[in-house]
């Protein structure tokens, strides 16, 4: 396996229903006590992280896993547990198998309320938190945008055309090239039998969509309570990013964020919304230079 290649493993992971296995990828040497996990978004697989883990293997073991549902990782018999609770159970999992003595953690949008909890739950889980264009407030222009698309059913028969759908529901992403694109966009397909026509599917279980659903407005008002706890919480060290032009995190719930809990230092990205990639080397660059502060 080269340097420049990832690990791939799985764990056996507890739900309501049984076990389910949550894959992850690793970066850099296995004996590493040193460890950087990236988390990914609602949709999304352990494979976006992989431009900034080569940019950061020499100094960290990084793991990046396929939340469950997503990726290499089995997909939930009861999709109602498709939710963060869920989730940050599984990351304690992965934790305790990695053996990391020093946990530092970047989380893109639902990776990063994931960090958000477990940064929350005991003072020295996470020492160095990343979140990545998402806040205890979430806009709900977003959330609508984002329902429009996630768990819809598409077949493409090309990956470059698979590559044109996303782009048309990611533009938020900011500039890539077409060679930046497609190496986020091959990760998130999945061949189908020619029997069924052939072609790629998206790469996880349409039932993550259920649980966003079946959102209400009272259920988003005490969610968004909690999140503000549990950030109000945060003792470690954290950098928030933000695409500056994102429709999900407010410029005003940004602001706040510097101002309580762990008073998150605040980098911004012209050109960009929902959310950065960190692939372009201006964001792998701030991301480096908070975590190596340490």
């Amino acid at each position: 396996m080269s340097d420049h290649e990832p690990r791939l493993h799985h764990v056996s992971c507890l739900d309501a229903a049984g076990l389910h296995r949550v894959a992850y990828w690793e970066w850099g040497d296995a004996g590493n006590p040193r460890v950087l996990v990236c988390v990914h978004g609602l949709t999304r697989q352990g494979r976006d992280f992989d431009v900034l883990a080569r940019a950061l293997s020499s100094h960290y073991r990084v793991i990046c896993p396929d939340i469950a549902g997503r990726g290499e990782s089995d997909w939930l018999t009861q999709p109602m547990e498709y939710v963060i609770p869920r989730y940050v159970a599984d990351m304690v999992t992965v934790l305790a198998r990695v053996n990391a003595e020093t946990v530092h953690w970047v989380g893109t949008s639902m990776g990063g309320l994931i960090g958000m909890a477990l940064a929350s739950l005991s003072p020295g889980a996470i020492h160095r938190l990343v979140i990545n264009d998402i806040g205890p407030a979430i806009e709900a222009a977003a959330l609508t945008r984002i329902g429009g698309y996630v768990g819809v059913a598409q077949r493409w028969d090309t990956v470059e055309q698979a590559a044109d759908y996303m782009w048309s529901n990611s533009r938020g992403f900011g500039p890539h090239t077409k060679d930046q694109w497609l190496a986020l966009t091959r990760p998130m397909l999945r061949p189908v039998d020619i029997a069924d026509g052939g072609g790629f599917r998206a790469h996880y279980d349409p039932a993550i969509a259920l649980p966003f659903r079946a959102a209400t407005a009272e259920s988003a008002a005490a969610g968004e309570a909690a999140l503000w706890r549990a950030y109000d919480a945060i003792a470690c060290p954290t950098l928030l990013l933000r695409g500056a032009e994102s429709d999900l995190l407010s410029e005003h719930t940004a602001l706040a964020m510097t101002q309580r809990g762990p008073r998150a230092s605040l980098v911004q990205f012209s050109g960009v919304g929902h959310a950065p990639t960190l692939v372009a080397d201006d964001q792998v660059q701030a991301v480096r230079e908070f975590l190596l502060a340490s």
